[in-house]
C-alpha cells in the first residue's frame, strides 16, 4: 500500500506541536506524519534510535514501540472473530469463553465490558479482584487485553498475528508492522527508567505481548485503513462491517457521563466527556488511540484526516500533562482542517 505525498505547509502547526512535545518528554527521536484526501500532505522525522553516539537516525522505516496503540489490532481482530462467527455477540459473557479459577468473579461480564474498559476487574500478585460491578463504570486495566487475547486463540484458531497477517498486512504489504523478540537496526530503542512498573519484557511473535513495533508511515496506513472502511485501491480488502463494529460506540451506557467511551479499544468521540483523550474541537465521530510511549493516531472520517506522532520515550516526564497534550494534538489538527476550509 502506497499513498502519494503532496507536502505542504497547511498542517505546519500539527508538526510544530509534536516537535514541542517531543522536547517535554525523554525521548531522542520523534515523527510526525498527516494524511489528508488520500494524500501524505505533511511527513517529517527528527532525532535518533537511542542515546548512543552513533545511533541511527530517524527515518522513514524506524519502528517505534507503539505500547498501548497494540491495542487497536487486538480490537481488529475481535472484531474479525465477531464478523466470522466465531463469537456470536460482543454481550456473550467471558464465561462462555474462558475458564478462570473464580468464575464467580467473572459473572456478567461480558466481551462489550472487556472491548470499552468497562469490565471492572484487576490484578494484585498475579490474582484477579474485582474494583467495580461490571458496566457500571471506567478503568483502564490490561487483564482485559489478556482476556480477550486469549479468546481470540480459543474461538478462531488462530493468533492474533496471524489474523492481522492474513487480513491486512500481507493483502496491502505492510512489511514495518508487527511484535519483534530481537532487536534490528529498525527498531528504536524505548528511553524508560530501568524500573518502570509499567514496562513488560515479555516476548512472542503471536501478537498477545506488548512488543510491537510499527514505522510511522505504516500506523498512518493503519488509521487510513479504517477511515475507508477497509476499501483501498478500489478494493474492500477488509469487511467495512468489521471496521465500522471496531470504530463505533460499544460502551454500555455509564451513569457518569464524563467517562471516555470506547469501540472495539479505540477511544472513539461521541457525547462530550471531560475525561476522554480527544480533543475538544475534535468532530464526533473520529477515533484515536494513545500510547504510553505518547505514540498516537487519530483518525478523523468528517474531514478525511489521519493524523499519527511518534516518540520514543515511556511514561510521563516530571511536569508533563499526557491527557492535556494529547487533547491539544487533535485540536491543532482541527485547526488546520479549519484553514483548508
Amino acid at each position: 500500500m502506497i499513498l502519494p505525498q503532496h507536502l505542504n505547509n497547511r498542517f505546519q502547526p500539527v508538526t510544530s506541536h509534536v516537535r514541542n512535545t517531543s522536547q517535554m518528554v525523554d525521548c531522542t527521536g520523534a515523527s510526525v506524519l498527516v494524511i489528508h484526501n488520500d494524500e501524505i500532505v505533511s511527513e517529517e522525522y527528527w532525532g535518533k534510535h537511542s542515546k548512543s553516539l552513533n545511533a541511527r537516525h530517524i527515518q522513514e522505516d524506524s519502528q517505534f514501540h507503539v505500547a498501548s496503540v497494540r491495542k487497536s489490532y487486538i480490537g481488529f481482530a475481535v472484531a474479525y472473530a465477531v464478523h466470522k462467527g466465531y463469537i456470536h455477540s460482543i454481550d456473550d459473557e467471558v464465561v462462555k469463553y474462558l475458564s478462570v479459577e473464580n468464575d464467580e468473579l467473572l459473572n456478567q461480564t461480558t466481551i462489550r465490558h472487556l472491548l470499552t474498559h468497562t469490565h471492572g476487574l484487576n490484578t494484585r500478585d498475579g490474582r484477579l479482584f474485582r474494583e467495580f460491578p461490571p458496566g457500571t463504570s471506567w478503568a483502564y486495566r490490561d487483564c482485559s487485553i489478556d482476556m480477550l487475547a486469549e479468546i481470540i486463540r480459543k474461538t478462531t484458531g488462530e493468533t492474533i498475528a496471524e489474523i492481522l497477517s492474513e487480513q491486512v498486512f500481507t493483502p496491502l504489504n505492510f512489511t514495518e508492522t508487527g511484535w519483534q523478540d530481537e532487536p534490528t537496526e529498525k527498531l528504536v530503542d524505548v528511553i524508560r527508567e530501568p524500573n518502570d512498573k509499567f514496562w513488560s519484557a515479555s516476548n512472542g511473535t503471536d501478537g498477545d505481548k506488548k512488543n510491537m513495533y510499527v514505522s510511522t508511515r505504516e500506523l498512518a496506513y493503519w488509521g487510513y485503513v479504517h477511515m475507508k472502511q477497509g476499501f483501498i485501491n478500489g478494493e474492500q480488502v477488509v469487511p467495512k462491517e468489521m471496521i465500522k463494529l471496531a470504530t463505533s460506540i460499544q460502551s454500555p451506557i455509564l451513569e457518569n457521563k464524563d467517562l471516555p467511551q470506547n469501540g472495539f479499544l479505540w477511544f472513539v468521540k461521541d457525547m462530550p466527556a471531560r475525561k476522554t483523550e480527544i480533543g475538544e474541537l475534535v468532530p464526533k465521530g473520529s477515533y484515536q488511540i494513545l500510547g504510553y510511549t505518547s505514540v498516537a493516531v487519530l483518525v478523523i472520517p468528517q474531514y478525511d484526516v489521519v493524523a499519527v506522532r511518534m516518540f520514543n520515550s515511556y511514561g510521563s516526564t516530571p511536569g508533563y500533562d499526557y491527557l492535556t497534550d494529547i487533547r491539544e494534538f487533535g485540536d491543532v489538527v482541527m485547526g488546520c482542517v479549519g484553514k483548508l476550509g
